[in-house]
């Protein structure tokens, strides 16, 4: 029997199936980001986003489409992290203005919610560019208009549609070489088959939970409930994780006697499989028994281990300290609304004490913690935006993917004017709030903050996480790199010497300032040994050293 509509109660579980499905396969999304750096950006992002909508829908004990549009909208726009999940909230703001009139989805409802969505996006975005997730966007809404002539089932009509996407999808590498050189399609564009493959999951009617707990944002790599276990409630003492690189494709009969295995020597399991591996999560005394389950597939990779009870009396302590400096907050903010507002605030989206520091320093009113390896929220910009009494307040990303999150929140904030000042980089916000000058119109700084920072060029030097092929540079897994504002600078087997080589390659004539930061994982005495080889091979620069704390960059280097 064909389904010719969608009602409210069917569409709710498709969209809670739709992010479940992105959700279970977010670490292997993030592995297709063509930088093979150490961070969780697409999967992450994109989980985030829906999952802050998931949790507003899941709440929603009668729904109407009227109402669940509104959960959708509102709840994926605050809670959109990075350039792909500012984009999944505005294929899904454009999507429910279109449904959110009618009492039942048919494919005609269905392809023109496609196309507002794509439309929405594209609008959203200053520069599109194909081989992204909204050409595959387009290319399922183009689809979805095509089809509305053939068909009246919908389940018919969204298989087409995904097979279409999936079509377009697999065409990406074709349309930036960047994704063929690395060897990998569009992780956004990846991620958004993944949530229309979960929400014909749901349509077939399979039964998705999510509570409101579970659909919390992030507070680290997952998602994590706000109630707390009794130290003595853990049952097994180690959460290990691992990824098992399969010899051979596991069927369902072995992937059910692994489980099965698994569930004899502890609990709290998830083992997600596809032909190439297995990704497994289990609590457990003995994480050296699932290590050698789990070689008898094939070589094990991404191995953790993480003492519950241990992390437990920390997390305790964590939460103190949280309630207090919230307590502070509080009291801080209440103490602001009682002194006039100044004409202009600064925010920065910073990571590590020591560039927090330098931020305060120069005077930035207020911090974002995050940046590459968690890019704030919306939310986040707004939560931030309430701490700064100021009329005007510039907001410094500083970092790419961030950049839409903000000008995002600069849309929903009504009372006070915010500037979105596009830094890509620490050392260009920096750059930026050092040449603010308080007598000049905000319209007059931001022109002159954006031309001064555009000077800067800036390299970030960490580890490689994974094979591949970038600029003509093989890169294997556990090589530094040095990546600069246009892509590969340097690669290395060695932290100082790849650092020297990238620096080397910014340099020009005019160069006239080096700014080194290192982070937390640079002794101080490995910092001066590069600052005095950095003197030598920057010959008429001066070249400052600075602690900047950051995690996952070894150095971020920027020469004006």
């Amino acid at each position: 029997m064909g389904m010719n509509v969608i009602d409210a109660r069917m569409m709710q579980k498709a969209f809670l199936a739709a992010a479940k499905g992105l959700e279970a396969k977010k670490e292997w999304i993030n592995e297709l980001n063509v930088f093979p750096v150490p961070d969780g950006d697409t999967g992450t992002n994109m989980t985030l986003t829906i999952m802050a909508a998931a949790k507003e829908v899941a709440a929603i004990e009668e729904p109407t489409i009227e109402n669940l549009s509104k959960a959708i909208s509102s709840g994926s726009l605050r809670g959109a992290r990075g350039n792909s999940g500012v984009i999944l909230s505005q294929l899904f703001r454009g999507f429910t203005k279109e449904i959110k009139g009618t009492d039942a989805i048919t494919t005609t409802t269905l392809a023109n919610a496609f196309v507002r969505g794509t439309e929405t996006a594209y609008k959203a975005v200053m520069k599109p560019k194909e081989g992204t997730i909204l050409t595959v966007a387009k290319g399922m809404a183009d689809k979805a208009v095509e089809l509305v002539s053939e068909t009246e089932d919908i389940l018919e009509f969204v298989d087409k549609v995904i097979e279409h996407g999936d079509y377009v999808l697999s065409q990406t590498p074709e349309m930036l070489p960047v994704l063929k050189e690395a060897g990998v399609v569009d992780s956004g564009g990846q991620g958004l088959m993944q949530v229309m493959k979960g929400a014909r999951d749901g349509l077939l009617g399979k039964e998705v939970e999510i509570a409101a707990e579970e659909a919390r944002p992030m507070t680290g790599a997952g998602i994590r409930s706000e109630v707390e276990v009794p130290a003595e409630e853990i049952r097994f003492g180690y959460c290990t994780e691992f990824i098992v690189n399969l010899e051979h494709p596991l069927d369902e009969a072995g992937e059910a006697e692994f489980k099965a295995y698994l569930e004899s020597i502890g609990d709290s399991i998830v083992v997600v499989a596809d032909d190439e591996l297995i990704k497994v999560h289990v609590h457990t005394d003995h994480p050296g028994l699932a290590f050698e389950k789990g070689l008898t597939y094939g070589s094990l990779s991404r191995m953790k281990v993480d003492n519950m009870r241990e992390e437990h009396h920390e997390r305790l302590i964590q939460n103190a300290e949280k309630v207090a400096a919230e307590q502070k907050a509080a009291e801080a903010a209440k103490a602001q609304k009682e002194e006039p507002r100044k004409p202009y605030g600064f925010i920065a989206v910073s990571m590590g004490d020591g560039l927090g520091e330098i931020f305060c320093g120069i005077g930035v009113d207020y911090l974002i913690e995050g940046g590459q390896t968690m890019n704030p929220s919306t939310e986040d910009v707004l939560n931030a935006v309430d701490h700064v009494n100021a009329d005007c307040i510039f907001v410094l990303p500083n970092n790419k993917n961030i950049i839409l999150a903000a000008e995002q929140a600069k849309s929903l904030v009504e009372d006070k004017e915010l500037v979105v000042i596009p830094s890509k980089t620490v050392p260009q916000g920096i750059t930026a709030v050092i040449n603010f000058a308080p007598d000049l119109s905000a319209e007059e700084n931001q022109e002159n903050m954006i031309r001064e920072m555009g000077r800067v060029k800036t390299a970030q030097v960490t580890y490689a996480v994974r094979n591949t092929t970038i600029d003509g540079m093989e890169i294997s897994e556990g090589d530094i790199m040095g990546i600069g504002d246009s892509g590969m600078l340097a690669v290395g087997k060695s932290v100082e010497s790849t650092a020297l080589d990238a620096l080397k390659a910014m340099l020009d004539e005019e160069s006239e300032l080096v700014s080194i930061y290192y982070g937390s994982d640079v002794t101080e005495e490995e910092a001066e040994k590069l600052l005095e080889k950095a003197q030598d091979a920057c010959a008429g620069c001066e070249v400052e050293l600075h602690r900047g704390g950051q995690p996952i960059y070894y150095y971020l280097m920027s020469v004006e």
